[in-house]
């Protein structure tokens, strides 16, 4: 279940990880963001983007064909 959708469809790297990070910032530890990407490279993107600030990717996969989606937990 998530706490915040964040639709960066259409928007290519680093714009997808930008935009999550200041959603990220303004939500509770534990809160879960859904983010909406269309750009192929923010696969690796998100991954990097979890392990260097410590938040879960608590699950990476499609939307719909041509849409990925991630759920990030934040952490403290």
């Amino acid at each position: 279940m998530s706490d915040s959708l964040l639709d960066a469809k259409g928007l290519i790297c680093p714009l997808p990880v930008l935009r999550a990070r200041k959603a990220l910032s303004r939500m509770p530890v534990g809160s879960v963001l859904t983010v909406l990407a269309t750009d192929p490279s923010s696969v690796s993107d998100f991954q990097a983007f979890c392990r260097q600030t410590g938040h879960a990717l608590v699950e990476s996969g499609t939307a719909e064909p041509g849409v990925f989606r991630y759920l990030i937990e934040k952490r403290g």
